[in-house]
């Protein structure tokens, strides 16, 4: 079983990269913001999951051994694949995905292509017993910082963008501060 792997990145596009070790390159598929970090020539290490079909072998791998995790328990819920758990956690970072599931919130699943109420639904009921680290507290945070998100998308910055502004702005409870100082930071880039 291949659980880490540690290795040059010799080419990456839009849903994989290949990290080349021990005279083998493999591809590995990963979420979008892993791709946009990873830069070709460069090192780099995964966490992986080696999902084996009757026709296939596939590695799907992680930054963190959090990511790595909540992809193994999204699996494990029926109906839900390696490629549909990593697209939910191409939308849904793991800390807001646990947060979510642990208050029952089914609106950030819902929001992956492919997921619609029902199997949110499901998912939620499967996992909520098995997330361990939720704190019921961090529910408005989230929801705060997800209004904020919201609305920096809307008004037109990118995702990855919006989403480093707010992390250096954490310690503001206000949504319309947070907001104004968002935009700030943004300006300046």
């Amino acid at each position: 079983m291949i659980s880490y792997i540690s290795g040059k990145i010799i080419f990456k596009d839009e849903k994989s990269i290949v990290i080349f070790t021990n005279g083998i390159g493999y591809t590995v598929f990963t979420i979008p913001e892993t791709i946009l970090l990873s830069e070709v020539e460069t090192e780099s290490s995964l966490w992986i999951h080696l999902a084996v079909r009757e026709n296939s072998m596939e590695l799907f791998g992680f930054k963190t051994k959090a990511e790595l995790d909540i992809f193994t328990l999204l699996i494990g819920v029926s109906g839900i694949g390696p490629r549909g758990a990593l697209g939910v956690l191409s939308v849904v970072p793991p800390d807001v995905l646990k947060t979510a599931i642990g208050s029952g919130d089914t609106s950030y699943l819902t929001k992956v292509s492919g997921i619609g109420k029902k199997t949110a639904q499901k998912i939620v009921i499967e996992l909520k017993d098995k997330i361990k680290d939720y704190d019921e507290k961090d529910y408005d945070t989230m929801r705060d910082g997800e209004d904020s998100m919201m609305a920096l998308l809307a008004l037109g910055y990118k995702e990855r963008e919006s989403r480093e502004a707010l992390k250096s702005l954490s310690e503001i409870k206000d949504t319309g501060e947070k907001i104004k100082q968002a935009l700030k930071i943004l300006g300046n880039k």
